[in-house]
């Protein structure tokens, strides 16, 4: 009866957890400000040689049409040594590529960074085993790139 309590009492725990993750965002909470968060992670990518194709601040966008929103930016890069064998495995991939982070802040002032999981993506289109090993890599850079650039 213990065991059949403790089972039911774990599963309950990790429930909400693993629904946060069925929409294929990873996110990281950041122990400094957007601009700040931001800018290591676009400093670390530059550094791995990554190519830095956009930066979006959507608080400004939201101010030049005089609505308010919490600071949030967006940097698109990539690699195409690791995006161009997903696309050839499916090209619809090239939808979800290049590869995006947003920081951005919520009502309590704690900044995050989220990201699409790879994986999400790889069962998204289908890829099978086709460029595992890509997304396997790819997996692992964005966390260590979030993790870094938030501070952890």
């Amino acid at each position: 009866m213990r065991h059949w309590l403790l089972s039911i009492f774990a599963l309950v725990l990790f429930i909400p957890a693993a629904h946060a993750a069925d929409n294929g965002l990873v996110t990281i909470k950041s122990a400094h400000s957007v601009p700040v968060t931001i800018n290591r992670l676009e400093a670390m990518l530059r550094k791995k040689g990554m190519t830095i194709f956009a930066r979006v601040d959507h608080q400004r966008g939201a101010k030049k049409v005089k609505l308010s929103l919490r600071p949030t930016t967006l940097l698109i890069f990539g690699n195409p040594r690791l995006g161009t064998p997903l696309m050839q495995c499916k090209q619809t991939v090239g939808i979800d590529l290049p590869q995006k982070i947003l920081a951005w802040e919520d009502a309590k002032g704690q900044v995050w960074l989220t990201y699409n999981d790879p994986q999400y993506l790889a069962e998204r289109h289908g890829l099978g085993t086709c460029g595992a090993a890509v997304v396997r890599k790819m997996s692992m850079a964005l966390h260590h790139f979030a993790e870094a650039a938030a501070g952890h």
